[in-house]
C-alpha cells in the first residue's frame, strides 16, 4: 500500500476525506446508560478528533455540543446541568441542548448578546441502548439507523464499548479477517459460554486454509470464507461489511448473534462497539451474565473505565504457560482482546507499506478500495456514500452448509436478510 493511500484512509480529524465520510453516517456516540436521566451529570465524549459533552436536560431532551464555553474555553464537563440548560460554573453563561446560549448573567438581558453566541452542536437520539449522532451537514442527514440489534426487543440485545488504543482501520480490518479464527482463537471457540458447542467449530479446527471469496453489496461487501464439510460440500462463514465500520460475526448454533462498529475517537484510538442480539428470543439469564462478564466478543473493564482490564500497560495479562500448553494459543485470555492485544501491536497507526497480503486478506483489500473510492468522489464530486440507507443495514451473518456448485450469493441470498422473526442461518 502506498504511504498516501494509508494516510487517506486513517486520518478521520476535521476535513480531512475520511473524516468527512463518517460524518456522513449515524455513528455510536455513548451507551444510554452514560447518560440516565434529566439533569445527570455530563459526560465528555471525543469523536472523529472532536471534543464534545454529552447532557440530558430538564425536560429529558439529549444534546451533544462543543465542549468548551464560548466565554473563555472552560470545559463544560464542570458545568451544572440545571433547568433545562448546562450552566458554565466559571462565570455563569448557559447553554441548552442545541449549544445554543440562552443566559450570559453579566449582560443586560435587553442587549441580546446570548443570543449571538451558539457552541456547535450534534444531533444525539436513542436507538436501542445506543445514543446516536449525525456530525454532518444537516441536509445531508440520513434516516435513523436501522441495525437489528438496535431494534429487537430490550430482551433480545446486549450491547458494550471499549476502548481501543489503535487507529479504527487496523481494528476493523480484524473484524473482516476469517481466516485468523482458526489460530488465534483456536483453543477457545470450544470453550468460551457464547461459543462452544457448534458444529461449526469443527470446521474452523478441521481445515485451516480457507478459501475467500469477496461479492459487493450495495451498502459494502459480503466476505465469504470456505472450508471443507462431509461429503464434498463446503461450510460458509459469510460476513457482512456495512460502510463505513459495521461488521457482524458468522454464527454458532443457537448462540446469539454478534458483531461490531470501529468508531474513531482519534486517529491513534477508536471505541470498538460490541453487540450480541438473538433475533427471535430473549437472552437468557446465563448469556447475559457471561457478556456482563467479559466472555465472547465483550470484555471486562479496569474499574471506573471503558479501558479493558487486561491493557498494553500489564502486556493483556499474557499467560506465556497457558500458550506453552496449548491452553490458548496466544496466550491472553478472552476472544475480543486476543484481537486487540494484536491489533494494538502494530502501533497506534499501522504501516501499511511494509505489509505482504495473501488470497484471504481479499475481503481487506476491497473494503480499502471501497473506502478510498468512496471518500475520494464525496471529496471531488459531493457523492454521497453507500451504508446509509437503512434496507443497506437490515443484514445479518451467515454460517450454512451449500454444495459445491452452489455459490454463497446464491445460496445464502435470503439468509443475508435480517427479516424480524426468522431465525439466524446458523451450523
Amino acid at each position: 500500500m502506498k504511504a498516501e493511500q494509508n494516510e487517506l484512509l486513517t486520518r478521520t480529524g476535521p476535513g480531512t476525506p475520511m473524516g468527512e465520510l463518517f460524518r456522513r453516517y449515524w455513528i455510536p456516540a455513548l451507551l444510554a446508560s452514560e447518560l440516565p436521566g434529566p439533569d445527570c451529570a455530563p459526560v465528555r465524549v471525543k469523536l472523529l478528533s472532536e471534543r464534545l459533552i454529552a447532557f440530558c436536560d430538564t425536560q429529558g431532551r439529549l444534546g451533544l455540543i462543543d465542549e468548551f464555553c464560548a466565554h473563555r474555553g472552560v470545559s463544560l464537563w464542570f458545568g451544572r446541568n440545571e433547568e433545562s440548560g448546562l450552566r458554565c460554573p466559571y462565570h455563569g453563561w448557559k447553554y441548552d441542548v442545541t449549544g445554543q446560549c440562552v443566559e450570559v448573567p453579566s449582560e443586560p438581558e435587553a442587549s441580546g448578546f446570548c443570543r449571538k453566541i451558539k457552541l456547535a452542536s450534534y444531533p444525539l437520539v436513542r436507538q436501542g441502548e445506543v445514543l446516536w449522532t449525525y456530525m454532518g451537514p444537516p441536509e445531508q442527514q440520513p434516516p435513523l439507523p436501522e441495525w437489528e440489534f438496535a431494534t429487537v426487543p430490550a430482551a433480545q440485545s446486549f450491547t458494550s464499548k471499549r476502548l481501543q488504543e489503535c487507529n479504527y482501520l487496523q481494528a476493523m480490518e480484524g473484524g473482516i479477517d476469517s481466516s485468523h479464527v482458526s489460530f488465534l482463537h483456536g483453543f477457545n471457540i470450544n470453550s468460551d459460554p457464547l461459543f462452544k458447542g457448534a458444529k461449526g467449530n469443527q470446521y474452523n479446527m478441521n481445515d485451516w486454509k480457507p478459501v475467500f471469496e469477496v461479492v459487493e453489496s450495495t451498502g459494502g461487501l459480503h466476505i465469504g470464507a470456505r472450508r471443507n464439510a462431509e461429503n464434498g460440500r463446503y461450510y460458509w462463514r459469510i460476513t457482512p461489511w456495512v460502510m463505513p465500520t459495521f461488521t457482524m460475526v458468522p454464527p454458532r448454533a443457537d448462540h446469539p448473534m454478534h458483531g461490531h462498529f470501529w468508531i474513531p475517537i482519534d486517529d491513534e484510538n477508536c471505541w470498538a462497539w460490541s453487540y450480541d442480539y438473538h433475533p427471535v428470543r430473549a437472552l437468557t439469564e446465563k448469556e447475559r451474565h457471561a457478556m456482563e462478564d467479559g466472555k465472547g466478543v465483550h470484555v471486562k473493564y479496569a474499574p471506573g473505565s471503558f479501558r479493558p482490564l487486561a491493557n498494553k500497560d500489564n502486556d493483556y495479562l499474557m499467560d506465556r504457560a497457558a500458550q506453552k500448553e496449548k491452553r490458548s494459543y496466544s496466550g491472553i485470555e478472552g476472544i475480543a482482546m486476543q484481537d486487540a492485544s494484536l491489533q494494538e501491536s502494530m502501533g497506534p497507526i499501522q504501516d501499511r507499506t511494509r505489509e505482504n497480503l495473501v488470497s484471504t486478506d481479499n475481503g481487506i483489500i476491497m473494503a480499502r478500495h471501497r473506502l478510498m473510492k468512496a471518500a475520494k468522489e464525496l471529496k471531488d464530486k459531493g457523492i454521497l456514500p453507500p451504508g446509509r440507507d437503512p434496507a443497506e443495514q437490515r443484514v445479518r451473518s451467515v454460517a450454512l452448509i451449500l454444495p459445491p456448485e452452489t455459490p454463497f450469493s446464491e445460496g445464502a441470498k435470503e439468509a443475508l436478510k435480517a427479516n424480524a422473526g426468522v431465525p439466524q442461518t446458523s451450523v
